[in-house]
Formats: structure tokens, C-alpha cells, sequence
């Protein structure tokens, strides 16, 4: 007997934890089914076609799929194909997609066996072992196994399923499990190579913010300590790169966080980093302290705010200090070892347009390594599905069920989000262009404005919807800064600054020394990133220095070459950035590749100026 367990995921580098977690449990169960249980990964890239040949390969007795709200349209399509090419395999689902509507699911797909609702190690067991034709006293079913296993669906707890006549059948629901009774997902990492880790210490949240599903487990419960760091030393002893914990909020018990943060810190292998969500207003003084001392990119820190707006965190009633929150970001970036990355959520109630950009640019002057703009989405099984109507929420009616408008957003405000958000993934939290983009927010009162306004640039150009190149979005940024330079200076020309251009001498000065400045921010941007194959136009020639970087090279090595750039700056790509305005600052910069920032990939940056010692920045 084959039971395939079947993980669609997002992109290559995901895995999926749930099925490794329900695969542990029936070895650890009964080690006679652990070869029977078998795990099969697919994304949602793939052509329909290529997974559901390589499913039908496998044979499998059983098809069972993990359900989400980004994968459950190609599974659907794939259930309707699979029951035709193995009409005797039973297909099962599960999943937070499947688990709320269960018997709408099956109306849905007649091709379905059942679905599993819920928490499915005990479940998932017992169907193996129903499968497997194994009962209390060990015998195999006989001529009538049909029957006999409709009879042990019949007994397993939270399961709704389809009997032999087709009427569909709900049972009971299945209590909690003792999470710490619960086996270590995983075993062979060679599974993993090159992907993300994903982890649990708890389940659950105390929470109750109504466009969530964790709110509604509230009870947490959490693994025991010693399971936890046995658990830890597995990752750290085979120097995983990163290790995802999926706890819906991590700090939400101090004891806890603090015991497995300086278990973390205590035994860091100097390649390992750690992914937590957390409630930053529930930080205090001594967590804070502890945080300090991370090394750099040990761990990073994911942090919903989801709106600054009041009377919409009490809508969605989530209890939130914004003060302390503010205070606990400021306070980490200070440090500069921790990743941030902080959400907002479009389509909220009360929210409109005008407030979201204030909660926009509140959030955005925390400075966080990456701010996610997401918009709503209404899961079946939470508050916000029956409260949308209160609200004026209409969204989608196929999965993701992304907000389409609200009583307070319109649609067309909904697409202008939505190509501002295209604008701050590429520009802000790509980390490619930090430089640039901090010098032209000197030109807009709210930062949002800034990315709204490269979205009306980008579509006016017939750039929206196109993939491009680095080096295209750099010339496109580049075109965009010279547009607002020259409108700062009332220069009527983009591309010259002859005699004939409208504005003074004066400004004509200062228009080239901001154009200059602008320019070379640009290419330190690049240069940060990767080492250039060639110089853009826009990047002063070297000639003149050309002498001094062979010398150089003679001097340290010329095999430096390889894994260097070295270029000459006449402005401070820092201090032109911070203040919005040209700051002379004659050095030579060199980036080295072979030495990275663990905050953002950075190469790392030497100055020399005149006849200084380096500098590393």
C-alpha cells in the first residue's frame, strides 16, 4: 500500500512542514507503515501535466493533498485528471483551505474521498492504518475490504467523507494533541538542500484579530524546552541556512522566546538564521537586551502592524501598543544586526485611502529591511467571512479572496495600491536601491507618494506588467530622479544643459552638481549588489585614476581583481542620501564581493581618501 502525500508549494525553495509532520507521526506510531507513507513535492510552477504524471508513477493507493489558499485551484484541477488516469486510488484533502468547508469541498469535487479537518498526525495514522488493512487484531481485510475500511472511516475522528453510496458523512471533531508527544519532522536533510526550513514550537495564538485563522485556536500550547533544543542542535549541528519558526506569535509567552533566544545565541554556528513573528510591543527592556547581542543576521524579526489607523485595530480587534512598537523597531534597528520586516494590510475596515497612506508612511519612517504591503484577504473559517458584509468587503470569490473593494476603498484605489505595492517591491524592499531611494524621498512630504508616483511613471512608459532587467530598472530610477532634479530647478531640458534651457546660471550649477551627485548614488547602489560587467553611461569615466587603481592592485594583489570593483566617487554616497543633497566627498570606494553583509547581501565597502588609511563603511 502506497500513501502519497502530496505538497504543492509556492516556489522551489518552500517546503512544506505539514506533510513531514504527518509522515514522523505514522513512523512513530508504527515503524511497519513508515515505508508505506511516502512524500511527494511539487510547485506551483509546474504544468498540471508534469505533476499529474509523475503522481500517476508513483501508483499510489492513496492521494492525499495539502490544501492552501495559493495552491488549492491546481489541486482541484489535479484531483478532477487524477480520478481519471487512477480511478481506484482514493484522494483525500487537508489543510486550513479544506478544513472549514468540508462538505462543500466534496460536493464540489465528487472525485474526493474525504477530507481531514484540523490537526492530521493522529488523523493521517489512523487512515494509513485503515489503508494498510491493519485493525485491532492485526488481520487484513478480506473480499469485503470496501466495506470493512467504510466501517473504520466511520471511526475516525475528524474526518468527513464520502460512503460507498455517495452520501456524505460528517464525524465528530478531533481534540487537541499533546504537542510535545509529537515526533521531530525531520530526519534526512538532504530533502532541504538549498530551501527553507520551516519549524514549530507552539500552536495556537492568544490573539483574535478577525482576518486570521490562528485566532481561532487561543489556547497556546507549547513544546517541551528540552525536545526544542535537542531540536535546535540538529539545525545548528548540520548548519541549515535558514530555519523558519511558524509560531503564530513567538513572543507571546517571555519565557519561552527568551529561553530558546539565548539557546539560539549560546550556540550559533555563524551560518544558521532564524525567522521569527513576534508582537514588538510586547518586547521589553530585558528581551531587548538580549536581542542586542546577536550577531548580525542571526535572526530576523517579522512584524505585523497591519494599520496605525485606531479605530480600525479595534475593528479588527487587535490589541496593539503603537508607541511601544515604535519605540522597540527604532531601538533594534539602532543595532543594525537584526533583520526587520514589518506588514501592512490595504482593505481593512475604516481604512481608506487617505488613512492607509498615513499608516504607510508611519510605518515606513521605522526604516524596516523590507515593509510588505498585503492586501485582505478573507479566509473561509475567520470572523472577517461573516463580517464582510458589515462591512462593505467584497473580494474574490476563488482563492486567494483578496479584497476587491471595501465601504471605505474603492476598486480603482485598490489597483493604485496594488501598482504602488509593484513599485516599493522593486525599489524598497529588493535592498538593491538604497541610496537612491533615500535621497528622493527629500522630494515628498509621505513616502508613499514616492512609489505612487513611480507606479504612474512605470505604466505612463509601458513598463507595467514587463518583466526587467537590474539594469533597466537602474535607467528607469535614473530617468525618474533626473525628471524631479529638473523640476526642482525649473530646467525645461532632461537631457542637456545648454544655453538655451530656461533658469538661471545659478541653477544650471546646481543642476549639474545634483545630477552628478544622483548619478554616482545610482552606481554605488549597483555596485553594492553585484560587480558591474561593464560601466553604464552614467558613471563618470576613470581614466584620470587609472594610474592610482593599477598601483593599487600591484600593491594588495592583483587577484583582488576578481572578487573587487574599485571606483572613484567625488560625492558621499552616504551623507548625499541622508540629507537630499550633494555632499563632496572625494574617495575611492572599493566593493568587495567575497565579503557580504548578513543584513542585506551588500558587498562590503573600503574607502580610501587621499593618502588616509581604508575605511570600511
Amino acid at each position: 500500500m502506497k500513501f502519497l502525500l502530496i505538497a504543492l508549494n509556492a516556489k522551489y525553495i518552500h517546503s512544506n512542514p505539514a506533510v513531514y509532520c504527518l509522515r514522523s507521526y505514522t513512523a512513530a506510531k508504527d515503524a511497519a507503515l513508515a515505508d508505506q507513507v511516502v512524500i511527494a513535492e511539487y510547485t506551483i510552477n509546474q504544468e498540471t501535466d508534469e505533476i499529474l504524471q509523475a503522481i500517476y508513477e508513483q501508483k499510489p493507493d492513496v492521494a492525499a493533498f495539502s490544501c492552501y489558499i495559493w495552491n488549492i485551484r491546481r489541486i482541484k484541477e489535479l484531483v478532477r485528471e487524477l480520478k481519471k488516469v487512477l480511478p481506484g486510488t482514493d484522494i483525500w484533502l487537508g489543510g486550513p483551505e479544506v478544513s472549514f468547508d468540508a462538505g462543500e469541498r466534496l460536493k464540489e469535487l465528487p472525485e474526493v474521498t474525504g477530507v481531514m479537518r484540523g490537526e492530521g498526525e493522529e488523523t493521517v495514522y489512523e487512515l494509513v492504518q485503515t489503508y494498510a488493512g491493519k485493525c485491532e487484531t492485526g488481520n487484513r481485510y478480506g473480499a469485503n475490504a470496501e466495506e470493512n475500511i467504510a466501517a473504520r472511516l466511520a471511526g475516525i475522528r475528524g474526518i468527513t467523507w464520502r460512503d460507498a453510496d455517495g452520501e456524505i458523512k460528517e464525524n465528530e471533531v478531533r481534540g487537541e494533541l499533546d504537542f510535545s508527544e509529537l515526533p521531530f519532522a525531520y530526519q534526512d536533510l538532504k530533502e532541504f538542500e538549498n530551501r527553507i526550513i520551516y519549524y514549530e514550537t507552539s500552536r495556537g495564538c492568544p490573539y483574535s484579530c478577525s482576518y486570521c485563522l490562528s485566532s481561532i485556536d487561543r489556547r497556546v500550547r507549547f513544546r517541551k524546552m528540552e525536545l526544542v533544543k535537542k531540536e535546535l542542535d540538529f539545525f545548528l549541528t548540520n548548519r541549515v541556512a535558514q530555519v523558519k519558526f511558524v509560531d503564530r506569535t513567538f513572543n507571546c509567552k517571555k519565557s519561552h522566546a527568551m529561553e530558546i533566544w539565548r539557546y539560539i545565541k549560546e550556540h550559533d554556528n555563524g551560518v544558521t538564521n532564524f525567522h521569527f513573528e513576534i508582537s514588538a510591543d510586547q518586547i521589553d527592556e530585558e528581551e531587548l537586551a538580549l536581542l542586542s547581542e546577536f550577531r548580525p543576521g542571526l535572526i530576523q524579526l517579522e512584524i505585523g502592524v497591519q494599520s496605525t489607523n485606531p479605530e480600525t485595530i479595534r475593528a479588527i480587534r487587535r490589541r496593539m501598543d503603537l508607541t511601544r512598537l515604535k519605540e522597540v523597531t527604532n531601538t533594534i534597528r539602532s543595532w543594525k544586526n537584526i533583520h526587520q520586516h514589518l506588514d501592512l494590510i490595504a482593505g481593512l475596515p475604516y481604512e481608506d485611502y487617505a488613512s492607509f497612506r498615513r499608516s504607510f508612511g508611519e510605518v515606513y519612517a521605522l526604516r524596516p529591511n523590507q515593509l510588505q504591503l498585503g492586501f485582505l484577504k478573507v479566509l473561509k473559517g475567520a470572523a472577517m467571512e461573516e463580517e464582510a458584509a458589515r462591512y462593505g468587503i467584497a473580494y474574490h470569490s476563488e482563492p486567494p479572496y483578496e479584497v476587491l473593494y471595501t465601504g471605505w476603498l474603492s476598486y480603482e484605489e485598490v489597483i493604485r495600491l496594488k501598482q504602488a505595492e509593484e513599485m516599493l517591491e522593486i525599489y524598497y524592499n529588493s535592498g538593491q536601491f538604497g541610496y537612491s531611494v533615500r535621497y528622493l524621498e527629500h522630494y515628498y512630504e509621505n513616502p508613499f507618494d514616492l512609489y505612487e508616483e513611480l507606479a504612474e511613471e512605470y505604466k505612463a512608459s509601458g513598463s507595467a506588467g514587463t518583466k526587467h532587467s537590474r539594469a533597466e530598472r537602474f535607467e528607469f530610477l535614473r530617468r525618474f530622479g533626473r525628471k524631479k532634479i529638473l523640476g526642482r530647478f525649473r530646467i525645461s531640458d532632461v537631457e542637456t544643459t545648454g544655453a538655451e534651457e530656461e533658469g538661471s546660471d545659478m541653477q544650471k550649477a546646481e543642476w549639474t552638481e545634483h545630477s552628478e551627485a544622483w548619478d554616482e548614488l545610482l552606481f554605488c547602489d549597483f555596485c553594492l549588489r553585484e560587480k558591474p560587467k561593464n560601466r553604464p553611461d552614467y558613471a563618470k569615466p576613470q581614466e584620470e585614476y587609472r594610474d592610482w587603481m593599477k598601483n593599487y592592485y600591484d600593491r594588495y594583489g592583483r587577484e583582488l581583481r576578481a572578487h573587487t570593483w574599485l571606483h572613484h566617487f567625488e560625492y558621499s554616497p552616504e551623507k548625499t542620501a541622508e540629507r537630499g543633497e550633494p555632499v563632496r566627498e572625494d574617495a575611492f570606494l572599493l566593493f568587495e564581493y567575497n565579503r557580504r553583509s548578513p543584513m542585506d547581501y551588500s558587498a562590503e565597502v573600503v574607502r580610501y581618501q587621499g593618502e588616509q588609511e581604508a575605511v570600511r563603511q
